[in-house]
């Protein structure tokens, strides 16, 4: 299944992304047949009824393959797009396959084989368990067959699939592919493919959520990590601490209930999508103060520049009993809920300002020989709860490179600073996660969030953040920080994230913020910057597949932003510097 062959795409007819490992195809026309059987190891399924939307209660491969089946009928005959964006303007029906006569040749079954048997860590994963290598092949006689390791590479295929049919543009005519034979053979390059979305800084409804688990299934993604809580709002509803989110949500009804959090996880693992969530401490953690101020020191402090990265200020004590029966109460009732569902959790630890325990009375300095071994005993404290669990904790990069701790070697820490940091990372021989703020941070380049007063606004003008410039899609996609590793620290790499931070982004612009800048990311994660040959991928091939995806995602619902003018699109020579 996996012999490398080298990726050829044809203009736009051949618009896959993320790009296959390998990929033939001809230029003969077929139709799909709106009544398509589908076969999965030779059980036919059968077309469901109700929203592909639904939550289901059970997980099993067949529900899995079933449902991902169904949304990929939709897809196709739903939300195909007309590609009259993709040619030169009137030279569309030029291209189309005739929609008369009685010559058409239909796909009427997919053949469905998973070689293997799917087993408990399917469908939550450790990094690298899920084998997702697939085939797809499409002959000249309509004959269409996937042959997938595991139920979760049934779903990649499927996305692929999708991608090969174009609505004609002749009113009821149907869908096409124009790329018969068809031979796909593909696979990830990384076992990680995140996007870490900051539902703490401004609230996001569970509907945006599961929204965005459908895009990144979309995408090849296979990880959701929602940065749950910090210094803003606590919006997890935690029964055993119900106090926390009464008075540390942003409202009443602004907080995610267990089962919302049950329902996000499900719907994740139907689509290939582990859903891992993150509680930030001990820094980031001011809104447990709204409801146990005994617990936090320089709570809501006033001369924030010196006590926090932005406000409100505050972080865990850290040499205070009551922090740790806290921790336990917390970790006890949440882990049982998530661990059914996730092989990892998600510790924080990062920007730790060593200033707040000056004022901490159960430490009173902000020496680091201090204040090291009081985080290392909290960090073991949390990490022995999330193992007992039965989940392998992440952490920030800080808690490695910053505080220089003893981490498990089951810790995967996650970089956010600099290629250096995950070079420093794998060369200390650590699991890596890469995403730096550098290239793939979503949030840059808007401008600041806060307010300045008339003395010192001169001084500030024009407001740039502090990670401006905005990344466009063209650095993202470029960005390889694995590039200068060893062969011993790249097999240390588990893969990376990208990053959207909501000081500036609610419901109302999430998805124009995020696509399809985070497609770019999830091509670089699943096809690797390089292509087979070892050259590094195209902007000029990229732009109009990704222009192409773009299409399909609006038409899915998701809003995205374009990639570019129409014009370039339909004639790629003349927008080529």
């Amino acid at each position: 299944m996996r012999v490398v062959a080298l990726l050829s795409l044809v203009g736009h007819a051949a618009a896959i992304w993320p790009a296959p490992q390998s990929f033939t195809n001809g230029s003969a026309a077929l139709w799909l047949a709106e009544d398509f059987r589908v076969s999965y190891n030779n059980r036919t399924l059968t077309q469901r009824i109700g929203s592909t939307k639904s939550i289901p209660t059970e997980i099993s491969s067949l529900d899995i393959v079933e449902a991902a089946v169904q949304r990929a009928r939709e897809s196709i005959f739903q939300s195909s797009i007309v590609p009259w964006k993709f040619y030169p303007r009137n030279k569309l029906d030029q291209i189309e396959p005739s929609a008369t006569g009685n010559s058409k040749i239909y796909i009427q079954k997919l053949q469905i084989t998973q070689t293997t048997i799917d087993n408990n860590s399917t469908f939550k994963p450790i990094a690298g368990e899920v084998d997702e290598a697939y085939n797809l092949t499409i002959g000249t006689d309509g004959a269409a067959t996937i042959k997938a390791v595991s139920s979760i590479s049934v779903l990649r295929a499927l996305e692929t699939f999708t991608q090969l049919f174009y609505l004609h543009s002749g009113e009821g005519t149907g869908v096409y592919t124009n790329l018969a034979p068809v031979s796909i053979s593909d696979w990830p390059k990384f076992s990680h493919r995140g996007l870490n979305l900051d539902v703490s800084r401004n609230w996001f409804p569970k509907e945006n959520i599961l929204r965005t688990i459908d895009a990144l299934s979309w995408n090849k993604f296979n990880r959701l990590h929602i940065h749950i809580t910090d210094a803003q709002s606590w919006p997890l509803d935690v029964p055993a601490l119900p106090e926390l989110s009464q008075k540390g949500a942003y409202r009443s009804g602004y907080s995610y209930t267990p089962q919302d959090i049950k329902d996000i996880q499900i719907y994740g693992i139907y689509r290939g999508i582990e859903v891992i969530i993150e509680i930030d401490m001990p820094g980031h953690t001011t809104s447990i103060g709204f409801s146990h101020p005994d617990l936090i020191t320089t709570f809501r402090y006033q001369s924030w520049h010196d006590y926090c990265s932005e406000p409100p200020c505050g972080q865990l004590k850290l040499n205070y009993t009551p922090v740790y029966d806290f921790v336990t109460k917390l970790f006890d009732d949440v882990l049982p809920r998530v661990s059914p569902y996730s092989a990892y959790f998600h510790t924080g630890g990062d920007e730790i300002n060593t200033n707040d325990y000056l004022l901490d009375d159960t430490v009173n300095s902000s020496s680091v020989s201090v204040l090291t071994p009081l985080i290392q005993k909290f960090i073991d404290h949390s990490h022995d709860l999330v193992r007992k669990a039965g989940l392998v904790p992440i952490v920030w990069e800080e808690l490695l490179i910053t505080w220089n701790l003893t981490l498990g070697k089951d810790v995967v820490v996650q970089t956010w600073l600099d290629d250096a940091s995950l070079s420093e990372v794998t060369g200390r021989g650590h699991k890596a996660l890469f995403g730096d703020y550098e290239n793939w941070y979503l949030p840059c380049g808007y401008g600041q969030w806060f307010n300045f007063n008339n003395t010192d606004a001169a001084i500030h003008y024009p407001y740039t953040d502090y990670c401006s410039p905005l990344k466009n899609w063209r650095v993202i996609y470029e960005y390889d920080p694995t590039a200068s590793l060893s062969a011993d620290q790249l097999a240390l790499v588990l893969g990376g994230e990208i990053h959207l931070w909501a000081e500036r982004s609610d419901p109302s612009n999430m998805d124009q913020v995020m696509w399809p800048r985070a497609s770019a990311a999830g091509e670089v994660l699943w096809s690797g910057r390089q292509d087979p040959s070892g050259q590094n991928r195209s902007q000029i091939d990229a732009a109009v597949r990704l222009s192409d995806l773009r299409e399909r995602m609006l038409l899915r619902g998701v809003g995205s932003e374009p990639i570019q003018m129409a014009y370039c699109t339909q004639y790629q020579g003349d927008c080529t510097w």
